[in-house]
């Protein structure tokens, strides 16, 4: 019986940054993000041993172990071999995972932290655990963060596993998912008017993160105000997202993309700063990244009457645009005879 999984990637609006510790902790984080028609795969089949072999096209890696050997953290594949060894270290019988996603990693679309979730999906769905929304999110992070050390927020592993548009609220000690329901037609409107534009650059957000994260815990007034105004525009972007309010929600989104930009001096480069202008120039009303900053993808509003400026003039500049669809569901996780 083999078990395949999808979780869905996202796109961040407002809030990214005071979902990181420490500023959660200290003052609450919040954020709005609704995830896409791009996700996160993977496909597990049983074997006749005790092997465990995990294939990668994103990474064009695979590595091979023992169900029960011990594990090297090598940077080769260390989500999968984490997940294996957390959910499957007492078992005897080994099996294939293959992985594959639709956004390479350094996207800014959460990939790493939904393809966790997908891993999880399919290590819970093999050993028939039950295992609420809420733990296997809150497993991904520990996981990813904790165990592995890598640096981010709690933002991804939530929206991938809950999907749609939520508004996430982070404290010290808790996190809350709240599931919008915006109207059919504000999501086919916005499926209208807004464009994913790729960089062409993957970033590793360790730096950028240390660098916000160290300037959160000086104290530094720039950096702490402007997560304070990203928190707020989370609040004032759901609002506008619930009364259909959409030309509102664009110019916020381009206050987000100022508001960010405040936060470290990492997070925007002069490629992004010039396609950005660009889009605005063509038409854009607002617009910021979608994760981290340093590269990955530049989400835009733009009225649909010029949208097909706005892409002109970024294939002019050399990036990649593209449409994309809203989706509505989380992590999904079936059996196939």
């Amino acid at each position: 019986m083999r078990i395949n999984t999808k979780a869905p990637l996202r796109v961040s609006f407002a809030g990214g940054g005071t979902d990181v510790s420490p500023f959660p902790e200290s003052e609450g984080g919040a954020v709005l993000s609704a995830t896409i028609d791009r996700y996160a795969y993977g496909s597990l089949s049983p074997r006749g041993d005790d092997q465990v072999c995990i294939e990668s096209v994103d990474y064009g890696l695979s590595v091979d172990f023992g169900i029960k050997d011990s594990v090297a953290f090598d940077g080769k594949l260390d989500l999968a071999k984490a997940a294996v060894r957390k959910l499957c270290g007492d078992d005897d019988c080994g099996f294939d995972l293959f992985l594959h996603s639709n956004a390479p990693p350094g996207s800014g679309l959460g990939s790493s932290s939904t393809m966790m979730v997908a891993l999880i999906g399919l290590l819970v769905e093999r050993s028939r655990a039950r295992l609420s929304d809420y733990e296997i999110a809150q497993l991904a992070y520990s996981l990813e963060r904790e165990d592995l050390g890598i640096k981010g927020g709690l933002q991804d592993q939530y929206a991938a596993v809950f999907g749609g548009f939520n508004y996430i609220e982070f404290f010290g000690d808790h996190v809350v998912v709240n599931p919008l329901r915006v109207k059919e037609s504000t999501v086919n409107e916005l499926e209208h008017n807004l464009l994913l534009c790729y960089t062409g650059i993957t970033r590793e957000g360790k730096h950028i993160i240390d660098d916000q994260t160290g300037r959160v815990t000086a104290g530094e007034a720039r950096t702490v105000d402007a997560l304070r105004a990203q928190k707020r525009l989370a609040l004032e972007m759901k609002r506008a997202l619930l009364r259909d309010e959409l030309d509102s929600f664009g110019s916020l989104l381009g206050s987000a993309w100022e508001h960010k930009k405040q936060m470290s001096p990492r997070i925007s480069t002069p490629f992004i700063d010039e396609a950005y202008d660009a889009a605005r120039r063509n038409g854009a009303l607002g617009g910021k990244v979608t994760g981290a900053g340093g590269g990955g993808y530049l989400l835009l509003y733009c009225d649909f009457r010029r949208k097909h400026r706005v892409a002109e003039a970024l294939l002019a500049l050399g990036a990649t645009v593209t449409e994309f669809s809203f989706e509505s569901r989380g992590l999904m996780t079936w059996r196939v005879p």
